[in-house]
């Protein structure tokens, strides 16, 4: 599994910001109430953004002491996929909570305060996401061997025909 580069993460960002605010404006359109986040959405992503860099964390203590008890490899995997989707979806409910919000300030008429503020805790919430998914990312990663640089070792560089692992 290759890292989470920022080309999607900007994509994704873009897409959520331009739902978000065109979600608004259907509603605000069809005449109902604009959409507003509850109090417990920023709540629950932080949870989520605290559960997944534990997890992480577990997977890096295991991979970088030696002697330690070793881990499921495929556990290990999981928490990977994990942290790579609450990265994915903590960008995309980031540009939906700041489409919210966009679409909150632009209006003439200015909705009442703790709509704006319920929206800019679930933006805030989506960036720890974000950040918890991509440092739990990073947790996941191997150590780079150290036996590379062991004296009579053979240059990187080796055209010898071995094949590295």
């Amino acid at each position: 599994m290759k890292r989470t580069h920022a080309t999607p993460l900007i994509g994704l960002g873009l897409i959520g910001l331009v739902l978000g605010f065109l979600l608004e404006i259907g509603a605000a359109a069809s005449g109902s109430a604009i959409i507003v986040p509850p109090v417990t959405l920023p709540l629950t992503l932080v949870v989520m953004a605290v559960i997944v860099v534990v997890l992480a964390w577990r997977v890096r203590r295991s991979t970088r002491r030696r002697g330690t008890r070793r881990m499921d490899p495929f556990w290990a995997m999981r928490v990977a996929v994990l942290s790579k989707a609450s990265s994915l979806s903590g960008v995309l409910l980031l540009g939906a909570g700041l489409g919210i919000v966009v679409y909150i300030l632009t209006r003439t008429v200015v909705a009442t305060a703790p709509s704006l503020w319920l929206a800019v805790a679930t933006a805030v919430g989506a960036l720890l996401l974000l950040v918890g998914g991509l440092l739990a990312e990073f947790f996941c990663t191997l150590p780079s061997d150290k036996d590379e640089g062991k004296p009579g070792d053979k240059p990187n560089g080796d055209t010898s025909g071995a094949a590295r692992a």
